[in-house]
């Protein structure tokens, strides 16, 4: 027997639905909806009700009626986003972004040296570099990334010590890890320490390796042995594997300066009599700035044998010629030119190498590495300052007869003048542990500078600083092209030739002027020689980047301009 049905409040719900909130009460009639794959509530729908213009319709057209159920083919609706606006003309279309056939591949060409290719990929945006070309064959289980990236920072310290611009040293930095098949690294460099990032993918933690540059040393025959393993890491028909790189570069540590202290010795009193001799000097003349240059250098030598920082080494360097230029105006010897003897040897002690290298490191954007630089510039300055200052003064009080309105007469006598400038810049070539090959090359580069000073500041009478930064400008373009030749670094062809350049002799009288009590025109005298240094080091640098002008742009894709470093405007 079947029980009676009991009341409302006594059945229970069949499914899970009696209890949802969005099922219609009993009695209300169910209406039917669209299946979810119509997608009703999608923005790009269009409402019920909307008629919009066929594609292709005038203006008269363009606006839309509202009428029954009227409506138009999905995506030449006017509603939609994907649509052509009214405006659109095929026969005028706007210049687009990226052109009909697809955006141009950059090529880098192999012909170009290495410094071109890896500085013009550095200036790209990263997703705008080309994917590596590994020149060198990592082998099936992919490059050992922690040793590529410690053979990268040891390399990139080498040239970083031996001098070498910051943009350069990123370069030859970005060039090995792209030999060895490692994307997406990013070298950085300052002044004393380089780091090095590598991430393989957008995924994938980043590996970053670092290193400090803890001694500095100017060899510039190691600069141009590094210079040759980066160029053959980065040349496909030379094979280096990491073993050999490494064994090489252990060689090219070990290596022997190419001349020993005592010649280095006596290069420095060649350099001080050649630059006596440049000021309007004698043969005697040239013998006494010889000697008080090497007795600097001795005592430098020895200063620095005790552990003493180098900005005192500059100050007892600087007292030697400046306390000989003293005792010959004492004992009234005043045929030798005293003057001419303390600015030979202020022309052997004034930092030109780190000015240039800092000042380019400026130009280029490495703001933090040529802040560094140029204040060394300004300690080792102050230091040669204090030493001649403090045997000027001297001088002074025991009554020496110093006078700083003297000048130089040296314009009657061009080929003495020419052959001094000559024999500086190859007593600089040996102070600097150049190569021997590179020695003559710079010696003319040299001779070439001071002929074109020559001719402007004293027969042209036109401005010494002017004039300055014309012939420095001639040298870094000579420079570069020297280089490029040699597909080697630009810096044994510049920094010896610019130093007939160096502002001696306006150091000097600036120097004597505040010694003297006459601060104005001491000063005055001490801004020119600034004034002067600043220009070489512009002038340097400009001349290189003139040089770049006439060369094939690696990338260039139809005729496009280089890309500069760093923002080129103030916005």
């Amino acid at each position: 027997m079947v029980a009676e049905q009991g009341g409302p409040e006594d059945q229970k719900p069949q499914s899970d639905e009696a209890r949802s909130a969005f099922v219609p009460p009993a009695g209300v009639e169910r209406r039917t909806t669209a299946s979810e794959d119509d997608h009703p509530t999608s923005e790009f729908a269009i409402p019920p009700g909307l008629t919009t213009e066929p594609q292709g319709s005038g203006p008269a057209s363009a606006s839309g009626s509202i009428s029954g159920s009227g409506t138009a083919s999905g995506a030449d609706t006017a509603g939609s986003a994907f649509a052509l606006p009214s405006t659109y003309s095929a026969q005028h279309p706007p210049p687009a972004f990226t052109p009909a056939h697809g955006s141009p591949m950059i090529r880098l060409t192999k012909e170009a040296p290495w410094q071109d290719r890896m500085r013009t990929m550095l200036r790209m945006p990263v997703a705008e570099r080309p994917a590596p070309e590994p020149v060198q064959k990592p082998g099936e289980a992919g490059p050992a990334v922690p040793r590529v990236l410690d053979l990268t920072l040891r390399i990139g310290e080498l040239l970083l010590a031996g001098g070498e611009g910051a943009e350069d040293v990123e370069a030859a930095m970005f060039a090995v890890t792209r030999s060895y098949g490692l994307d997406r690294c990013e070298p950085t460099v300052t002044f004393t320490l380089l780091s090095i990032s590598h991430q393989p993918s957008l995924v994938d933690d980043p590996v970053t390796a670092s290193r400090t540059v803890r001694r500095r040393g100017t060899d510039y025959t190691r600069l141009a042995a590094v210079f040759r393993l980066i160029d053959d890491i980065t040349t496909e028909d030379v094979e280096v594997s990491l073993e050999e790189a490494y064994r090489r570069l252990a060689e090219i540590r070990r290596n022997r300066h190419p001349y020993s202290g005592w010649v280095l010795t006596l290069a420095g009193g060649g350099l001080a009599g050649a630059a006596s001799v440049l000021v309007g000097g004698g043969t005697l003349v040239f013998v006494v700035a010889a000697i008080g240059a090497m007795l600097g250098d001795r005592l430098a030598w020895l200063c620095a044998g005790r552990g003493l920082p180098e900005f005192y080494q500059f100050v007892v360097a600087a007292m030697p010629p400046a306390a000989l230029g003293v005792a010959l105006t004492l004992t009234h010897w005043s045929d030798l030119q005293p003057s001419a003897v303390i600015t030979g040897g202020l022309f052997a002690l004034l930092p030109g190498r780190a000015l240039v290298a800092g000042v380019q490191d400026g130009l280029t954007g490495y703001y933090i590495t040529a802040a560094a630089r140029l204040l060394e510039v300004m300690y080792l300055f102050i230091g040669i300052v204090v030493g001649v200052l403090l045997v000027l003064y001297m001088g002074v009080q025991l009554g020496a007869q110093l006078n700083p309105e003297t000048r130089f007469v040296a314009h009657d006598r061009p080929v003495v003048q020419i052959l001094a400038s000559m024999a500086l810049c190859l007593a600089f070539a040996i102070l600097l542990q150049q190569d021997r090959s590179t020695v003559l090359a710079v010696t003319l580069n040299g001779g070439v500078a001071w002929v074109i000073y020559g001719a402007m500041a004293r027969t042209g009478n036109i401005s010494p600083v002017l004039a300055t930064a014309t012939a420095a400008g001639l040298v870094g373009l000579f420079g570069q092209l020297f280089s490029r030749y040699r597909y080697t670094s630009s810096l044994p062809f510049i920094t010896a030739a610019i130093g007939p350049l160096l502002p001696g002799s306006a150091t000097y009288f600036g120097l004597l002027g505040v010694a003297q009590g006459n601060v104005n025109a001491g000063l005055a005298s001490l801004s020119t020689a600034v004034a002067t240094a600043l220009a070489i080091a512009i002038g340097v640098n400009l001349g290189s980047e003139i040089s770049r002008l006439f060369m094939r742009v690696p990338g260039a894709v139809g005729g496009a301009n280089r890309r500069a470093a760093k923002r080129t405007r103030g916005f």
